[in-house]
């Protein structure tokens, strides 16, 4: 495999069977629960933005090596914007508090998952950009809606 394959696909986890994305997701919370836990939101929102440049990239060259718009095992996008989503919600900190509660890193995953497979407006959108952008743009913003649903929430101590 290629370097963009190996990225684009995480290192061949997109190449699971059934529900690649949300594979991708999964895979991304191992690394963003410790990650968020350990060091906070800041670092998390560091992490998901030196991840979402390197997608755009990766994802970029895979589309170009495969000939596809958008190839269905290209999870780095999925990581991308579920750890854009735990970056916004760990935000809900406070002094004393963990980061995010159990629940809150469930409703963080199962929330993105949604709004990224539903891609209500405005993800929807951010899917007509072009070439790595467009592959990774409708994560990032599923991933940012899905952060702000959860900071309320956790916030709210509702999780």
């Amino acid at each position: 495999m290629t370097l963009y394959a190996n990225l684009a696909t995480v290192f061949g986890i997109g190449r699971v069977r059934y529900a690649p994305g949300t594979a991708g997701s999964a895979a991304a919370m191992v690394i963003a629960v410790p990650v968020l836990s350990l060091t906070g939101w800041a670092v998390m929102g560091i992490l998901a933005l030196a991840v979402t440049a390197l997608a755009i990239w990766a994802a970029d060259g895979y589309g170009v090596e495969t000939g596809l718009s958008d190839p269905q095992d290209c999870v780095i996008d999925e990581v991308a914007g579920q750890w854009v989503a735990c970056a916004i919600a760990g935000m809900a900190a406070m002094p004393g508090r963990p980061a995010l509660s159990v629940a809150g890193y469930v409703l963080v995953f199962l929330l993105f998952r949604l709004f990224d497979i539903a891609k209500p407006w405005p993800i929807k959108q951010a899917e007509n950009l072009r070439g790595g952008l467009g592959i990774v743009a409708d994560d990032v913003v599923a991933g940012i809606v899905a952060g702000v649903v959860a900071f309320l929430f956790a916030y709210w101590k509702i999780v």
